[in-house]
Parts: structure tokens; sequence; C-alpha cells
């Protein structure tokens, strides 16, 4: 079976064991510090205890005279617990370092080094641990005020066996708290990613169903709380995105069946013409063909705008500083050789601002397009480039008969047209790319009434 690698487990099992060894870490370094912190004060009140008859034991004249005083004394020391098995030997050490004399230790048992120490006068006192009798005692050393010294043992078997009980009872404790842990970690992590849960399912709901409409309620105001209202807005964005490409689609195929149909109504007419081998008038057939083309034409501007709209820009172009002075110059000999009839007035004053020079010259190029088409023949487009503080603009007027206030807040809507421009040619996208264009630029454009009544479009982009 393969084994799983930490970070491939799930989330909930990660943070339950983070939990749980956070609490077992607690748990352990809690009670080693307990059993340590005993053991110390333990042994303290025992060392000084068996110091304290140590010097009591100094002064008597004998092993067993000593023996049988700390005997008194430990019967009416309070200090003492009588649950332990508290058993003393002495022993008087000579200054160089033999046996005296043993009481209260059945065969005696070997001076320590700490013991000769103190008898050669080389320190105060001392303690060693020494094995008497196979159990184990602690011995404090003090000197002899006629020379040499006095060791008093004592059995430390009772502490000992406190610190074994008390080490079981911890490590009881102990383990009983980290499988407490354990558990209060998978609960713990169950109730901290259920908001995680609820969006998970809530994603994967959205990818079973394709249906954008559902969110996830939001509780709090928390990273989670933060997380589930950023998913609410990617599926709001999602939606709206959606439907405009739906719209753009249903838009698309209105637009394209009215010159597909033509087309395919004027090829209809010709082959049936040559089918049944009827010469077409040379003007009907001219005619015709000129319909044809003309219909060709504007289905491939219609594609091509399409495109366009729905990809944002045709190529990948990067950002540069651009000078709308040559944009908007470059714009108006593409349009003047298309209206020869139109007059244009032009004011190429120098303003740099960061964009795609392609994009810009398109959208200036089909406002210029609008303005002209709209002019009436001998009439004049003006187009000019205003610096401003923080950006420029471009301002295009014409003197055409100008849009309807009913009209002014549809005018770059997709596939829009007035009704005064149906008879007109184009697909109703040129103001809508014009209006993507300065967006993806983060500048603004609107369309108002110019001073002599026509159409007056203006261009803001910021430096």
């Amino acid at each position: 079976m393969k084994r799983l690698r930490w970070r491939e487990r799930s989330l909930r099992t990660r943070l339950a064991v983070m939990v749980g060894l956070a609490v077992a870490v607690a748990v352990v370094v809690t009670s080693s510090a307990a059993w340590l912190l005993t053991r110390a004060n333990l042994y303290q009140q025992f060392d000084a205890q068996l110091q304290t008859y140590a010097h009591v034991a100094a002064k008597a004249a004998t092993p067993a005279d000593a023996l049988a005083t700390l005997h008194t004394v430990q019967r009416g020391d309070s200090g003492a617990d009588p649950g332990h098995r508290d058993v003393l030997a002495v022993q008087f050490v000579t200054a160089d370092g033999a046996s005296a004399g043993t009481a209260g230790a059945p065969g005696g048992f070997p001076p320590g080094g700490r013991a000769r120490q103190v008898a050669a006068g080389a320190a105060a006192l001392g303690a060693d641990v020494e094995k008497i009798g196979g159990d184990r005692y602690r011995v404090w050393s003090v000197p002899r005020p006629g020379g040499g010294a006095v060791s008093v043992a004592r059995n430390s078997e009772g502490i000992e066996n406190t610190l074994a009980e008390l080490g079981a009872w911890l490590t009881l404790a102990g383990l009983i708290g980290i499988a407490g842990a354990a558990f209060a970690g998978r609960a713990i992590a169950k109730t901290a990613l259920r908001p995680v849960a609820e969006l998970t399912d809530a994603a994967e709901d959205v990818a079973r169903t394709q249906e954008l409409a559902a969110g996830i309620r939001v509780v709090g105001s928390d990273e989670l709380a933060r997380l589930a209202v950023s998913f609410n807005a990617m599926l709001t964005a999602l939606r709206s995105s959606r439907d405009e490409q739906q719209r753009l689609v249903q838009d698309a195929g209105h637009e394209l069946r009215t010159p597909l149909t033509s087309l395919r109504n004027n090829i209809e007419l010709l082959i049936h013409a040559e089918g049944q081998e009827r010469v077409l008038p040379a003007e009907d057939r001219t005619r015709l063909l000129a319909d044809l083309d003309v219909q060709s034409v504007e289905l491939t501007t219609l594609v091509g705008e399409l495109v366009e709209l729905s990809t944002g820009e045709r190529e990948p172009e990067p950002v540069g500083r651009v000078d709308l002075a040559d944009v908007l110059a470059s714009a108006v000999e593409r349009v003047r050789a298309r209206y020869p009839d139109v007059e244009f007035g032009v004011d190429l004053t120098s303003a740099e601002v960061d964009g795609r020079p392609a994009a810009l010259e398109r959208a200036v190029l089909n406002v210029l397009d609008n303005a002209a088409k709209w002019s009436p023949a001998g009439g004049k487009v003006t187009a000019e480039v205003v610096p401003a503080e923080g950006g420029a603009r471009i301002v295009v007027s014409d003197e055409g008969p100008g849009i309807a206030p009913a009209d002014l807040p549809h005018v770059f809507e997709r596939f829009y047209r007035a009704e005064t421009a149906r008879a007109q040619p184009g697909s109703g996208l040129g103001l809508a790319i014009v209006e993507q264009v300065v967006e993806q630029h983060r500048g603004t454009v609107r369309a108002g009434t110019a001073d002599g009544g026509g159409a007056r479009f203006e261009l803001t982009f910021p430096a």
C-alpha cells in the first residue's frame, strides 16, 4: 500500500496531528518539570535533615551512642514520614580514612570518598551514595571534635519509591492527556475547517452543475470569512462574464443573420439564373456582384470586430510611451482616404501617455470613422489633442445630426444602433470597441453634443 506523504494528507488530519503533538509536547514538558522539581525538593529536605543528624552524631562518643541519640531525635522529628522505610546507620572514620566503628549497618560499609576527605580535614562536610545490604543509602559526613569524621547513612528507598510512583501517575496522566488531545484535535480541526468544507462543497457543486448563482454563507469577519467573500465575488464575476459571453454570442448570431441571409439570397439568385440558362442583364449581374462584394466586406468587418471585442485586442502588444498626436495623425490619414468629401481640422498638440499604439489608433479610428460617416458632404470633423494635468484628451466633433438624448446612454453598447442609424452601414460594434480600448488604458470615454449640434466624443487617458 502506498504510503501518503505528509503534504498529501488532508488538512483536517494534519491540523489534528499538529494539535495533538502540541498538547503532547506540553504534557511531556509539564510532567517532566513537575517530576524534576518534586525530586529536587524531596532530596533537598532529605539531605538537610540528614546533615542535621550528622552534626548530632558528631557529639557522641561511640557509633552506638550516636545511633541511639539519632533514633530518639528521629522519633520526635515531626518531619519524619512514618510511611517510609527510614533506616539509619552511623560510622566513625579516622583521620587516615579507616572505619573506627559502625552501628546500624550489619557488616558495616566502607567509608566513601567524601567521608575520607572530611576525616582528613580536606572538606568541611560531604555527601556520598552507598549500597548497604542491597539498599540505597545517602551518606552525609561531618568532622568530629576530636579528629576524624562521622558519617550518617539514611535509607533513601522511600524517596525513590515515591518518585517512581509519581512518575507512573504522571505518565498515566500524560497518556490520557495525549489521547484526549488527539480527540480534541480532531474536534478542533473539524470545527475550524467547517467553513473550508462548505467552500469546498460549494466549489465542487459549481464544477458539477455549472450553476454560478449559488454562493456560500459568510459568518464573521475572520480570514475564512474573507475567503468566503472572495469566493462569492469570484462567482459573481464568473457569472457576469458568462452572461456577457452568452449575450455576445446571441447578439452576434442576430447580427450575422442579416448579411448571411442577403449573401445567400444573392448567391441563390445567381445560381438559379445560371441553372435555367438564363443570362442576367449585365446591369443586374453587376449590381448583384457589387452587393455580394459589399456584403462580404461587411461580414468580414463584423467578424473581425467580434473577434477583437471578445479577445480585447487583436495581438498582444507591449505597453510603451505613446504620443497621442502621432496616434491621431495616423488615424486621420486613414479616415481621410475613406471620406474624401469630408474636411478634417486637426490640432496635433504633443501629449504622451502609457499605452498600446495599435489599440489606441484603432479606438481613435473608430471615433473618426463614426464622425465622418455622419458628416454631410463638405462637412467638417474636428479632432484635437488636449493636454491636461495628469493625462491628456482626444476630442472629436462633427457637424452631423448629433446623438438623440434617448440614445446617449446606449451609444457604447454592443450592437446598439439608433433608429436613424439603421439605414447606415455598420455593425454597431465600433463604439463598443472604443470604450473597451479606453478602459484597458484606465481611461474614460464620453459622448455628447458639439457646439454646432453634431456629436462630440471625448477620450481621456491618464499620463
